[in-house]
């Protein structure tokens, strides 16, 4: 049981640290300008894409690294609603973000506080978590 959870958490973590550190490094590669519209903190369809993108890549590992130490399907399972439920909370409490006019470059903390994407893309993540754990949680599946 033990190690089920600890697999559960773990997957977590490396879901969260592949999205972290992949949309980080692209927004420092790109600059605000080709991941933000002018003036403003809504999301070019661009940048959608890459959260896409690296999204799906993420709950994959996350189910794989979660298979890997649980040796469980149950694990993963378990990964998947976590993924799912996290997901439908933070797309039910996210909500319009302040109106601030952007300039010039902003800080990754700030425009991670401040960016503003479609309402369609915070419902679609938790699907894509979902997902994309139980798809690398059956990749190595025996």
């Amino acid at each position: 049981m033990l190690k089920s959870i600890a697999a559960v958490i773990l997957g977590y973590i490396a879901m969260a640290a592949i999205v972290f550190s992949t949309l980080t490094g692209s927004y420092l590669l790109l600059g605000p300008d080709r991941v933000f519209h002018p003036g403003t903190y809504d999301v070019t369809a661009f940048w959608i894409i890459l959260m896409i993108v690296f999204s799906v890549v993420s709950a994959i590992v996350g189910g794989w690294v979660c298979l890997k130490i649980a040796k469980k399907h149950s694990a993963v399972v378990g990964l998947a609603v976590l993924a799912l439920v996290l997901g439908v909370i933070s797309a039910f409490f996210s909500g319009p973000v302040s109106a601030a006019a952007r300039t010039g470059d902003v800080p990754n903390l700030q425009a991670m506080m401040n960016s503003k994407e479609p309402a369609w893309f915070a419902w679609l993540l938790p699907v894509i978590g979902f997902s994309g754990v139980l798809i690398g949680g059956k990749s190595s599946r025996r």
